[in-house]
């Protein structure tokens, strides 16, 4: 197989990579970017502990191909913080309202919240469940995910 020059954006920082086609976003993101923070679950697209901002749009990186965003920017959790490392009001939110356990789906919901309250600042409990459907968690319950998300938009508002 022929490798494929790939230049990718990744946190504002640019990426420059020969990848074989079949490389997932998410493999690049851990092996070649060094980004670790995106998480591999099922590998199915069904968890999404490996969800990314792809030009602000939240998806699961082990469904797309590093060749398929040549171009474009991605954020992983790691780029949601500030520059100077202060918690995002989202991060801040799941630690204060105790929406994380053993953190292995953290990233993908920072990601995917990050998203929902982008497009949607003052979402309902139902708006909320709805948002973070594609988004598994085992240890939590919900329940402090979900007042994470009522905390940082209200201290985004």
């Amino acid at each position: 197989m022929t490798d494929i020059p790939v230049e990718v954006s990744v946190n504002g920082r640019r990426y420059t990579a020969a990848v074989e086609p079949r490389l997932t976003l998410a493999d690049y993101l851990r092996e070649r970017c060094g980004l670790t923070g995106t998480h591999l679950g099922c590998e199915h697209g069904a968890c999404g502990a490996c969800t990314v901002l792809l030009d602000g749009q939240a998806v699961r990186s082990c469904l797309v191909f590093a060749v398929q965003v040549d171009g474009q920017e991605v954020t992983t959790v790691e780029g949601i913080a500030d520059d100077n490392g202060e918690l995002s009001p989202v991060q801040a939110a799941m630690r204060d309202c105790h929406g994380l356990q053993c953190g292995f789906c953290t990233p993908g919901f920072v990601t995917s919240i990050t998203a929902l309250l982008r497009d949607n600042p003052t979402p309902s409990d139902d708006e909320i469940r709805e948002g973070l459907s594609g988004n598994f968690c085992r240890c939590t319950g919900y329940q402090g995910i979900i007042n994470a998300v009522k905390q940082a938009a209200a201290n985004m508002a």
